[in-house]
């Protein structure tokens, strides 16, 4: 009998890419759940080649609320849940903490609330790489380090993890977390930095590339580790499909909740990614290094999570870093509509 799953936050980027990827690769009926807040867009899923209204049902639920018994019956029986749902813009989660983390936090409690009545046989909390702050060069961030948040969206994210240890341990909720960061692709909101960067170069402006001007005069060019949203996609349907839950037993024996990092297979550097899509585009880049603290304080130069154990339990991401540049500018290009926010 195929799966039926409950996806939070199914009208944004990444979770559209999902939609996607699990209409291709799997037989499941989706149920996408979504605030329609700032990101979400209905358009995202009309777009979809594969979209297949049969198997995709799109409700309407503010997430800040419960579950209504009414949205409890038009979402039917569900075998998963991923919480996907959450704002996730930094600079906005600094000039507007106060909604953004309340935002963020009262959806993962009443997502986890609601698992806790249904009981699904697994329930994932998406999370970011920026729970533990800034990785020091040389350094990736493995599954369980201390939280080090650096601004209030990171901080909303860390407390969804502490919200969905707490279930798993105190109800046996089959939860899992995963950590991931820097996700890209076509769909994604034009604030964002790969189609921010596509418009400028487009339209022959000055892009910031932030960096860390040192002692000697020479800078420190922040860096990421990318991520297209489909291969994200695919390492949650990994683990759905191939991981078993492991239920608290004491301390001892499962002192933590199963984690884990969805993370690219390459560091990349922000003016390489300028150099990239201007290459891919056939037009000279005009850029500027600035000080990333004093343009954008709360954020951090580099990220990177370690994805080992991922990848060690038997992950591989369906398509490299590469091919998915190229793949996304040449559909952002062919589909400038997606560039106006």
């Amino acid at each position: 009998m195929n799966k039926r799953v409950l996806l939070t936050g199914g009208l944004g980027f990444i979770g559209s890419h999902t939609v996607e990827h699990w209409l291709k690769t799997t037989d499941w009926d989706i149920v996408v759940l979504d605030s329609l807040r700032f990101a979400g867009r209905v358009e995202r899923l009309l777009d979809i080649e594969a979209y297949d209204p049969k198997r995709v049902t799109p409700l309407w639920h503010d997430l800040r609320a419960p579950l209504h018994d009414q949205i409890k019956r038009q979402i039917g029986e569900i075998d998963y849940i991923v919480n996907m749902a959450s704002d996730s813009h930094v600079d906005r989660s600094i000039t507007e903490p106060i909604d953004f983390v309340q935002n963020n936090v009262s959806l993962a409690l009443n997502m986890l609330e609601y698992a806790r009545n249904v009981q699904p046989e697994k329930f994932i909390q998406v999370s970011t790489d920026e729970v533990y702050g800034p990785a020091p060069v040389g350094h990736d961030h493995v599954e369980g380090e201390p939280h080090r948040p650096s601004n209030p969206y990171s901080a909303s994210k860390s407390a969804q993890e502490a919200i969905a240890f707490s279930y798993w341990r105190t109800y046996n909720v089959p939860v899992y977390i995963t950590n991931t960061m820097n996700n890209f692709g076509e769909r994604q909101h034009p604030e964002k930095y790969v189609p921010m960067v596509i418009n400028k170069i487009c339209n022959g402006e000055e892009i910031q590339v932030h960096s860390r001007p040192n002692e000697n005069g020479d800078w420190t060019i922040g860096s990421r580790v990318w991520l297209h949203a489909r291969n994200h996609a695919d390492a949650v349907q990994y683990i759905l499909q191939n991981i078993d839950h492991q239920r608290y037993v004491n301390s001892d024996v499962t002192p933590d909740v199963q984690r884990y990092n969805v993370s690219g297979e390459k560091e990349i550097d922000n003016l390489q990614i300028v150099n990239m899509i201007s290459d891919i585009v056939g037009t000279p880049a005009n850029y500027k290094l600035v000080d990333y603290h004093s343009s954008r304080p709360g954020h951090d130069l580099r990220y990177s999570l370690n994805g080992d154990k991922l990848r060690n339990a038997g992950w591989t991401a369906p398509m490299s870093v590469e091919e998915s540049f190229e793949k996304t500018v040449n559909w952002t290009l062919n589909h400038p509509e997606w560039l106006i926010g």
